[in-house]
């Protein structure tokens, strides 16, 4: 969590990122900027309607709730990205520190709002009062009776990344607008236009466009924004070229259609390892990346705090090595040592080094095998989803892709040799090819199509267990049991984790976010991991009040049938001859008649558990004792006392 002052905020944006070990992943810092456009047809309220869910928000007010929950998610999830919000169309101009008329600034009708910069908590607070209490005293939202020029919006972008991001791996203009034409049949602006945009995409920046449409007019890309707009044909194979768009007044609210449509444009964020070699076979190499989409999050502090001075400050760690005198001990006249045979064999740093060097990171096949020869059981770590990189290989999607449909079509899996990074432990992997996720029949619809990294386990990882029990026969309780499984299972549905976060670490992010904003506590969670109980009653609600029923008739059976049993063993004991009893002085010497060498010898083979609490008693009374308590009790208050008069 990187709630934070001004005072704190990060300087430098290419920080070097901190060396993460084999299980942890490799953030790419994200720097969006949201430009949205503030004229008359996107302050206009949308029309009354009787239905529950209609929108009651303006676009622009939507647009700037939509940018407050996105900048919320990322400081939880991303706290190093970089966010700021850019009106356009305003009467009003600011750029940075430069405030004024329509003539004093050099971006006309452009009003920088928000900062690139990782997000404070001040500015999270201003955007929310903005948007919950809809104050405009500065006259911020008021639109200029002329048209601002697209141009202008795009050279200010490009201003606003080259001072704040330059460096950043992602850079992300995020347009939200209803005018599919600002400039009218005016070709000399629209080219302008169209010259910073590519200016944009020559620096690195990606623009991505949130049209709003209304009722009575449809946003139409091909006006303006298609020579604005640029597509990575590969990115788009085999989807729809159509942009997302959201519709105001619809009856669907237009704050969750742009934040659904944003958060379809979230950058992969956990890169496991990035441009690995990939061997095929002797003499072919292709590279690739790799990322872990399943991975457990858990709260994680992100620095130490000194408190013992009047304001709080952020305290820098360092770490010294000393020996038993407390003297600094220097790097040098440190030696690695392993210990065999009582003695230690010292080693050099590079000769210790060598030791677990295992050869260079790379993915090296072995063979290829059917897949229905990989066990269930063999899954041992989460899968590692791996596509091709052009970086240091020309050519490498396409062997990537030759590859994936041969496995797939084939139904073959790819056995490798797998080190993910330098002096990490190699493992081995099965190369298993996933099916589309369009496709129905394969499974894993949440899931992305291309290769994943099965680890497989070593011998050593796997235990023999043997397993004897006979596999019982359905009876009529388990026909019932399996109508009611069938009946909960949602057709044509799958696990999706993302709608499934963690309630616990929700929980923790809600209760830091009210601290640094200064809300009320929460006083409750909603939990989507709770089940429906009243969707699962009226599904199954029938069904299983007929197990219950057959369940309690089968178990009023089974105790009428064991009674039956007890009855007929205890008349065979009555015709049975009763055995005499022998006494309790013949079986064991009276505990009160033990002397002291008896019960020392008998705490020493600690054998005094053996003792009843009746015998306990008499030796405890015998020698003045106290015989209150349970048997416990009685061996410790023995047992001490004869300790005491050893």
């Amino acid at each position: 969590m990187a709630w934070k002052g001004d005072e704190e905020r990060r300087g430098d944006a290419d920080e070097a990122e901190e060396e993460l070990d084999e299980t942890d992943y490799k953030t790419q810092k994200d720097a969006v900027l949201f430009a949205i456009d503030v004229s008359g047809s996107m302050l206009q309220q949308p029309p009354a309607s009787g239905q529950k869910q209609a929108d009651t928000d303006s676009a622009v007010t939507a647009a700037l709730k939509c940018a407050y929950r996105i900048m919320v998610q990322r400081i939880i999830a991303q706290p190093k990205d970089m966010m700021g919000i850019l009106l356009f169309g305003t009467d009003k101009s600011k750029f940075r520190d430069e405030v004024g008329s329509r003539s004093s600034s050099g971006y006309p009708h452009c009003y920088l709002l928000t900062e690139l910069d990782v997000p404070a908590a001040e500015d999270v607070k201003r955007l929310k009062a903005m948007v919950e209490e809809e104050d405009d005293s500065d006259g911020i939202f008021v639109p200029s009776e002329e048209p601002v020029l697209m141009s202008n919006v795009l050279f200010c972008a490009n201003q606003v990344f080259t001072t704040n991001a330059a460096n950043f791996g992602s850079r992300r203009l995020f347009i939200i607008t209803d005018n599919d034409n600002p400039h009218g049949g005016n070709k000399d602006l629209k080219s302008s236009a169209a010259v910073r945009a590519k200016d944009l995409y020559d620096l690195g920046v990606l623009i991505e466009l949130f049209p709003v449409s209304h009722k009575d007019k449809k946003f139409d890309l091909s006006k303006f924004y298609d020579d604005i707009i640029y597509r990575d044909p590969e990115a788009d194979a085999g989807t729809s070229d159509e942009v997302k768009t959201s519709k105001s007044g619809d009856g669907l609210t237009l704050l969750n259609s742009l934040i659904s449509n944003i958060n379809s444009k979230q950058t992969p964020k956990r890169s496991y390892f990035s441009n690995l070699p990939f061997e095929l076979a002797p003499g072919l190499t292709i590279g690739i990346k790799g990322y872990m989409p399943l991975h457990r999050q858990q709260p994680a502090r992100t620095c130490y705090v000194w408190l013992g001075g009047e304001q709080a400050q952020l305290a820098q760690s360092e770490m010294s090595k000393v020996d038993s005198t407390t003297r600094t001990v220097e790097k040098s006249e440190i030696k690695k040592a392993y210990k065999f045979g009582g003695e230690y064999i010292y080693f050099k740093p590079e000769e210790a080094a060598s030791l677990r060097d295992m050869g260079k990171k790379v993915l090296r096949v072995i063979g290829f095998k059917p897949r229905s020869m990989l066990p269930m059981w063999a899954s041992v770590k989460k899968s590692i989803f791996i596509f091709p990189s052009e970086e240091h290989y020309v050519g490498s999607s396409r062997v990537f892709s030759a590859l994936w449909q041969k496995l797939l079509n084939d139904e073959k899996i790819g056995l490798a040799w797998f080190i993910a990074r330098e002096n990490a432990n190699p493992i081995m992997v099965a190369i298993i090819p996933s099916k589309n996720p369009d496709d129905e029949k394969s499974g894993t619809q949440a899931l992305p199509a291309g290769l994943w990294l099965y680890p497989l386990p070593f011998a050593d990882d796997v235990r023999s267990v043997e397993l004897d029990a006979k596999v019982r026969r359905a009876d009529h309780l388990t026909d019932k049991m399996r109508e009611i499984v069938q009946n909960l299972q949602l057709p044509k549905a799958c696990y999706d984790p993302l709608k499934y976060p963690n309630p616990s670490l929700q929980w923790h992010y809600k209760i830091l976010q009210a601290m640094a904003l200064e809300e009320e506590v929460p006083g409750s969670l909603d939990d989507p991991t709770i089940p429906k109980y009243r969707q699962i009653d009226k599904r199954v609600g029938g069904y299983m009040a007929e197990l219950k029923e057959e369940v309690a008739e089968k178990a009023r059976s089974l105790m009428a049938t064991r009674a039956l049993k007890r009855e007929a063993a205890e008349a065979d004991d009555e015709d049975r001859p009763v055995k005499r009893a022998k006494p309790a002085a013949a079986k064991k010497q009276s505990g009160s008649g033990m002397g002291n060498a008896q019960l020392k010898l008998a705490t020493e083979q600690d054998t005094l558990k053996k003792m009843t609490v009746a015998e306990l008693k008499d030796v405890l009374a015998s020698r003045g004792l106290s015989t209150v308590g349970k048997k416990a009790e009685l061996l410790e208050k023995l047992e001490q006392w004869l300790e005491d008069n050893a």
